[in-house]
Formats: C-alpha cells, sequence, structure tokens
C-alpha cells in the first residue's frame, strides 16, 4: 500500500536536486515495503453492512479506502487506482450492499491534511468504482443515501480550509450521482460540518454549516456563513435556526449534530460559540435548550465536534473528541470511557470517526489518528486492528550504516527507525522497528558520525537530542535570550544540519529559526 516507498522516493530526490535524472534507469525498480508493520494511521469514516455487519469498508486520512468480510481480521485496500487516496466519507446503499459511495478528502481542516477529487461510486462492493462528480469541492464530509430511493444522495462538502470557493454546501442527486443540484449554500468560506437525516423521514435533514479559512500563520473558526439549517422537504426549503430558537447568539463555530434513533425527536448539538455547550431539542430541532458548558463535553471543536446517541437509550451520548466522553442523562454530566494515549484501554487518542450499529449499542467502531478499535461490549474492552498499514509519514530520512536505515515522523505516533534491509533470510521484522521520539513526528536526522544519535523535530519547534540504543532524549527546542519573548514555529518546521560540521546539535537547532516570527507576552 502507500505506507513507505521512502528509498525510492528518497532517492529520486537525492538524484533530481544534484544533476538531471535520466528516469530509464528507474524503470525496473519496485517499491518495497519496508514497515512499520504495525503502526497504523489516521481513521476519517467507518460504515458498516447492517445485516451482515462483518462487512466493514473504512477510510483514512491518506491510505485510502479498506474492506473487510471478516469482521476485521483481514483487510483488502480497494480504493488504489483513483486519483486521491484521503477519504472523507463513506456510504454503503444498506438495501443493496453492493453499491457503495465514497466523499474524497478528509473533513479535519489541520495543518496538513490531503485533498480530494470529487465523490466516487462502486456497484460492486469497492471491486470498480466511478467517478461521479464534485471534483472542485476538495473535501467531503458527509454522504447520507435516502433508504426509500437509492437513487437520492445528499453530499455535504466542507470544501477547502485553505482558499474561497463556491464549491461548497450540500449537494443533491435524485439520478443516483449522474447530475447534481447544490441545494444549501451560505458563502465561499462555508461548508458543511455535519449532516443527519431523521431516519423516520428522510426528506428531513440537519446541517451544520460552518465557516472557516486556514492561513499558514492563522486559522479562523466561525463566522456570519456559520449556523445550523433544517429542511422537511429534501432541500427545497430551508430554515435556518437561530437564538429565537434557542441557539447561542453571536458568531457560531463547527457544530456536530446527532439524532436519537429510537427518538427522533430528541436531537443534539455540540455548537462552537463564545461559550462552548451542547443543547439538546425535544421536538425534532425547532426548539433547543443549553445541557451543558462544562469541560466534559470536548476541547478542539475546530477539530472534533462529533456527537452520537446510542441506538437503545436517547440519553446515552457519546462525545467524540481527543478523548471520548459518554453521558448517561442526556449530556447534563459526562465521564470519560476512552483517556489519553490508551490508558485502561490501549486507545491511541484523537478520534474522528465512530460507528454504532443501528441495532446494538454495544456494538461500536472508534477511529482515530492512531487507527481503528472495535468494542462489542460497549466500550469496555477494545480491539485494536493492527493490519491497517496506513501510517503517514511527514519526511524520512537515512543514516550511513551499512545496511542503512530509514528514519521518519509520522503523524501523531512519533518518529521511527527502521532497517532498509537486513542479513537475515526472513527479511525486516516488525520488531525492528523502533520509535525513538515522541509526538507529531517531522524529520530526523542522524548524526552522519555516529548514527547513535540525532534530533527529531516534532510539533510547533520542538526539537529532541535521541540516543535511540539507551533512549535517554532530551530537548533542545530554541528560546530566546529575553524570557518576555516567546518564538512562534511553523506546525512543522524546518530543520538540517552543517554538512561539514556535524559535531553537535547547535546547528541543526539554530537553521530552525529562520521559521519563526517573534512576538513579546502580552
Amino acid at each position: 500500500m502507500k505506507n513507505l516507498y521512502s528509498l525510492l522516493f528518497l532517492c529520486l530526490c537525492t538524484i533530481a536536486s544534484a544533476q538531471k535524472l535520466d528516469m530509464s534507469v528507474l524503470q525496473d525498480m519496485q517499491p518495497r515495503n519496508i514497515g512499520p508493520g504495525g503502526m497504523s494511521g489516521r481513521v476519517t469514516a467507518i460504515d458498516v453492512v447492517n445485516d451482515h455487519p462483518d462487512i466493514m469498508y473504512v477510510g483514512t486520512a491518506s491510505g485510502g479506502l479498506w474492506k473487510s468480510t471478516s469482521g476485521g481480521i483481514k483487510w483488502d485496500p480497494i480504493f488504489e487506482n483513483e486519483l486521491t487516496a484521503s477519504i472523507g466519507a463513506v456510504a454503503i446503499q444498506q438495501s443493496n450492499p453492493s453499491v457503495i459511495w465514497v466523499g474524497t478528502g478528509e473533513g479535519n481542516p489541520r495543518n496538513s491534511l490531503n485533498g480530494g477529487f470529487g465523490i466516487y461510486k462502486s456497484l460492486d462492493g469497492g471491486k470498480t468504482w466511478k467517478s461521479m462528480g464534485l471534483e472542485k469541492t476538495r473535501h467531503i464530509h458527509r454522504v447520507i443515501i435516502d433508504p426509500t430511493n437509492p437513487d437520492i444522495v445528499y453530499v455535504g462538502a466542507i470544501g477547502s480550509p485553505w482558499g474561497v470557493h463556491p464549491e461548497r454546501g450540500v449537494f443533491k442527486t435524485t439520478d443516483g450521482g449522474k447530475t447534481w443540484n447544490k441545494i444549501l449554500f451560505t458563502n465561499n468560506k462555508t461548508g458543511v460540518a455535519d449532516m443527519v437525516m431523521d431516519p423516520t423521514n428522510p426528506n428531513k435533514l440537519i446541517v451544520a454549516m460552518w465557516e472557516h479559512k486556514r492561513d499558514p500563520w492563522f486559522f479562523k473558526s466561525g463566522g456570519e456563513g456559520s449556523g445550523l439549517h433544517m429542511t422537511h422537504d429534501g432541500g427545497k426549503t430551508w430554515k435556518k435556526l437561530s437564538d429565537k430558537d434557542g441557539l447561542p447568539k453571536g458568531e457560531l463555530g463547527r457544530i456536530g449534530i446527532s439524532i436519537a434513533p429510537n427518538k427522533p425527536n430528541i436531537v443534539y448539538a455540540l455548537i462552537e460559540a463564545k461559550k462552548n455547550a451542547l443543547y439538546r431539542s425535544e421536538d425534532g430541532g425547532f426548539n433547543w435548550k443549553k445541557v451543558n458548558d462544562k469541560e466534559d463535553i470536548g476541547n478542539r471543536p475546530f477539530y472534533y465536534s462529533d456527537i452520537h446517541v446510542d441506538p437503545d437509550n436517547e440519553n446515552r451520548v457519546f462525545s467524540v473528541f481527543t478523548y471520548v466522553n459518554v453521558s448517561e442523562d442526556g449530556g447534563k454530566n459526562f465521564s470519560q470511557l476512552m483517556g489519553a494515549y490508551g490508558v485502561d484501554n490501549g486507545v491511541h487518542p484523537d478520534h474522528h470517526a465512530w460507528w454504532i450499529h443501528p441495532d446494538n449499542g454495544q456494538f461500536m467502531i472508534d477511529g482515530n489518528d492512531g487507527g481503528m478499535n472495535i468494542t462489542k461490549d460497549g466500550g469496555k474492552t477494545w480491539r485494536f486492528i493492527g493490519n491497517l498499514p496506513v501510517a503517514q509519514f511527514y519526511h524520512i530520512n537515512v543514516d550511513n550504516e551499512y545496511p542503512y536505515n530509514v528514519y521518519g515522523g509520522m503523524q501523531d505516533n512519533g518518529s521511527w527507525r527502521g532497517p532498509a534491509y537486513v542479513w537475515k533470510a526472513q527479511g525486516i521484522r516488525n520488531s525492528y522497528w523502533q520509535e525513538i521520539s515522541f509526538g507529531d513526528g517531522f524529520d530526523v536526522v542522524p548524526d552522519p558520525d555516529d548514527s547513535r544519535y540525532g534530533w527529531t523535530m516534532s510539533q510547533q519547534g520542538s526539537v529532541s537530542r535521541y540516543d535511540w540504543q539507551t533512549g535517554n532524549n532530551y530537548g533542545v527546542k530554541p528560546t530566546h535570550p529575553d524570557p518576555d519573548v516567546y518564538l512562534r514555529f511553523n506546525w512543522n518546521s524546518a530543520i538540517n544540519i552543517d554538512p561539514f560540521d556535524a559535531m553537535g546539535g547547535n546547528y541543526a537547532v539554530e537553521t530552525m529559526k529562520l521559521t519563526y516570527s517573534h512576538f513579546k507576552k502580552s
């Protein structure tokens, strides 16, 4: 899969920077997957065949779409030849599970995300795919199929966080994707953060529109284009809900929505506002009341804002964010179901996809920055899916050993070191790979004279000097001589080493200072 074709890419980059590359010398080269085999990455979308739940489809941030017919034991990549490997939404036509819709371009507008190329459809369970348009939407976060008429499909396009463009909002087809109509749009910076359909009325949808804009140095979440919209006629007319209906006043940001399957008149909205809060409606969305504005509702709404309701209990609510919290009293209070870094359950934090079986609230699937996990006992225990090779490497490097080793930093999964080749006949094993540093891994710069040591980069200018043999790492992040001056770094800052004087880390650290702007404490 697209895990680590690192040797080939590194050779290309190195040779191309020195002289013109004759591509014929590479025509017979084949990529090798060298690992790490047990390290997964961000899962962004999940859907399952309700009547045959061993059949699962899982979309990832940059590793394509995967299918299992064995309840998650074995997985096959089924989105290998399309123009993008970033998946934002997947939806199964439950009346005919051979029909699969995939919206491309993940819906998590972080600093580093991969763009999509519209919506795709498969009629044979993912064996073949056909592009069905909407290529300029860039990022599709929700796809909903009308359960009474599968030719009717709604697409919620969140759009690109980096640009201002009109190809965002809610799109609808009534002919199976041949043609599309934009049925909800507010402005060129506003896209769909969430979209739900009433399980008892397919003409009723509630949509969270979200105005947002990302720049290299800033992110703006919220604006006049944001808000909740509701339709009862399949999108012909819409009602925008407001503070007159019980929602907060002022500028709104990202909103997550969930309808209770067993009592569809109960609707929850997790709203980013001047005071973030969870709201609840008991009349199908016409009137709202704030039920909780404590910190236990979740954090970092731009990256999460995801709320779900147990299909058998309208008062059991899951808030999916850095952790997963659960409420048993309709959202008034939450307790932690899954904590930080796998405490007590071995599950990675930063959760982005959550699926609950519509007939069995004990059966849930979680997608996060570290991969995918399955529970069948309501979250007491989880099974990690360790064979989805979708780790996201920011950068790769090599040392001067023979055989040489490959280094790289993964999104939210640290920095790693592993062999490009081994002398042993059985080849590279998972145990040969080692995590050498923590955090969002970016560049790794091994010492060219002694590869036992080197420097790793993580988020916002953090640098560590590592010793991979002993694990004795320490931070060497630059600071300003004036303690009242902060240094501000890019999320993925630059780092390098003097090729003529590699005796220490100072030069590697100093080069990073080219990437910051500084400001006084206010």
